[in-house]
């Protein structure tokens, strides 16, 4: 099943908790116990998640670390399969 324009991980946290709750960056980096640079390059799509921060974010936001991941991963392929020319990829068959 393909995704329609799935949204980015970033996003999601900017609308969901920044601007819902009306939570600084620097409070949850703060909770976090990351840089605000780091969060902040994730919110701008300038890095992708590591499981790492993905636990770190399942403890202070919520979620499963595992739902986090999944969202980046789906953001990610969705950029692939835009980008992505496949035209001269082959099937394997067996013989």
């Amino acid at each position: 099943m393909k995704i329609y324009n799935p949204p980015y991980l970033g996003e999601f946290i900017k609308e969901v908790y920044f601007d819902e709750l009306g939570i600084t960056e620097r409070e949850v980096a703060q909770k976090l116990k990351v840089a605000p640079s780091t969060l902040n390059r994730l919110i701008k799509g300038k890095t992708s998640l590591s499981p790492e921060m993905a636990l770190r974010l399942s403890i202070t936001l919520g979620h499963t670390p595992e739902s986090w991941l999944a969202m980046q991963d789906n953001y990610s392929l969705w950029v692939a399969q835009k980008e992505l020319n496949l035209d001269d990829v082959e099937e394997l068959v067996s013989a």
